[in-house]
This record gives C-alpha cells, structure tokens and sequence, in this order.
C-alpha cells in the first residue's frame, strides 16, 4: 500500500510543471515591466527636452505664439 502510494506521488509531477510555468510567467512579466518603466522614463526625458528646444526656438524667431496663422485683413 505505501509503495502504490509513493509511486502515486512520483508519477504526478504536472501540478510541480504549472508551477514553475506560473513562476517563469510572473519572471517574464516583471522583466517586461522594468523595461517599459525604463523606457518609458527615458521617452519622458527625451520628450521634454523636445518641448523645451522647440519653445527656445519658436522664442527666438519672434514668431506670434497665439493666433500664428494667416490673416484676412
């Protein structure tokens, strides 16, 4: 009776294999996680760093900031 049982045991291994299938997902998603909040951050700088060259210059060509646009007069 225990050897049928203990061989039971050994023979049904499938839950052992979804776990680590579980583990390996939960790996891959916190990986993916930390490269898009590490992209992200670097689009965000990147981002801004445009918006500011791009004030600096519409400043400096003494181009109407509102209303920029042809006029009917």
């Amino acid at each position: 009776m225990l050897r049928k049982c203990a061989a039971f045991l050994f023979k049904k291994d499938g839950a052992q294999d979804l776990a680590e299938y579980c583990l390996l997902t939960a790996l891959f998603a916190l990986i993916a996680l930390g490269i898009f909040w590490h992209v992200s951050g670097g689009l965000q700088g990147m981002w801004t760093s445009i918006n500011a060259s791009l004030a600096a210059g519409n400043a400096n060509s003494g181009a109407p900031t509102t209303g920029g646009g042809l006029s009917g007069n």
